[in-house]
C-alpha cells in the first residue's frame, strides 16, 4: 500500500485550517503537503499538525522563496519535518516561450534547489499543462527541466499530464527514476462537476487508475498525493478519494 498524502490546497477554500486538519484525520490520512501560502505562521500549522498525528512530508515552496532565502526556507522545512519539496509553478507572463527560455529555467531551477537537496532534501518540479506542450523546436519543457540536473526529481501530476492530452502511464514509464511522489487527480467525464473546473473526486472519473497504479508500482513510487484544484465539498473529496486510493 502506498503512503497516501493530502494536497492542504484542495482545501484553501474551506477554512479554517484547523477543521481541515481534524476532518484528514478523522478520514484517515497521517500526511499532508503544504504549500507557500501556509508558511507565514510555521508555529501554528506545527501544532495544528502535531494535535492530529499529521505529518507534512512534502511541499510546495515558490521558487522565488528558494532563491531569496535558501536559510530561511531551511529553517521551515525543518521546523516542519519536510522531507521533499517541489517548485509549484512560473506564472504565464514570465513563462518561457522556447527550448532556450526552458533549459535557462531547468538550470535555474536545479541552481536554487542544490542548497535543499545539499541538506538531504529531495527537490523537484510539479508540472501542470504547459510543460506538456511542445516548444517550436519540438521539445517538451519537461524533459528540459529534468535534464538541467542528475538530481531532479519530479512530482508528476498525473491529472495534467491528462489535461494536456498525454498518457500517464507513458510519463510514468519515461521518467520512473524521478519520481519522488505524484498528485492522485481526476478528471469528471465531459460536461459533468463544471462546478468544480471539471475535475473529480479519485476514482469517480475517467483516469485509468489500474493501469496507472500498476505502473506506478513497477515504478516504484509509494508516495501518492491526493488533489482536486476546486472541489465544492473537500471533506466530501478526501474521504471519497482515500477509499478510491486504499482499493487501488
Amino acid at each position: 500500500m502506498p503512503r497516501i498524502s493530502y494536497q492542504l490546497y484542495c482545501s484553501r477554500n474551506h477554512p479554517p485550517l484547523s477543521e481541515t486538519l481534524q476532518m484528514l484525520a478523522k478520514a484517515g490520512y497521517r500526511e499532508v503537503e503544504g504549500y507557500g501560502g501556509l508558511l507565514d505562521d510555521v508555529e501554528a500549522l506545527r501544532v495544528g499538525l502535531d494535535a492530529n498525528g499529521l505529518r507534512m512530508t512534502s511541499c510546495h515552496i515558490g521558487l522565488d522563496m528558494i532563491e531569496t532565502d535558501p536559510a530561511g526556507t531551511l529553517a521551515i522545512i525543518r521546523k516542519l519535518g519536510i522531507e521533499k519539496v517541489f517548485a509549484p509553478y512560473i506564472a504565464a507572463d514570465v513563462r518561457p516561450t522556447d527550448t532556450a527560455g526552458w533549459v535557462a529555467f531547468g538550470q535555474r531551477l536545479a541552481t536554487a534547489g542544490k542548497p535543499l537537496e545539499d541538506a538531504g532534501l529531495q527537490f523537484g518540479w510539479h508540472n501542470h499543462d504547459f510543460e506538456l506542450a511542445a516548444t517550436p523546436e519540438g521539445d517538451f519543457p519537461l524533459d528540459l527541466i529534468v535534464a538541467a540536473s542528475d538530481t531532479m526529481m519530479l512530482e508528476l501530476d498525473l491529472g495534467w499530464v491528462r489535461v494536456a492530452g498525454h498518457d500517464p502511464v507513458a510519463w510514468i514509464s519515461k521518467y520512473a527514476k524521478r519520481l519522488a511522489a505524484v498528485h492522485i487527480k481526476d478528471i469528471a467525464p465531459d460536461g459533468e462537476c463544471a462546478n468544480e473546473d471539471g475535475w473529480a473526486d479519485v476514482g469517480h472519473g475517467i483516469m485509468d487508475w489500474a493501469a496507472i497504479h500498476s505502473a506506478l508500482q513497477a515504478a516504484g513510487v509509494d508516495h501518492y498525493v491526493a488533489e482536486h484544484d476546486n472541489p465544492s465539498d473537500d471533506a466530501r473529496f478526501a474521504t471519497r478519494s482515500i477509499a478510491s486510493i486504499q482499493k487501488f
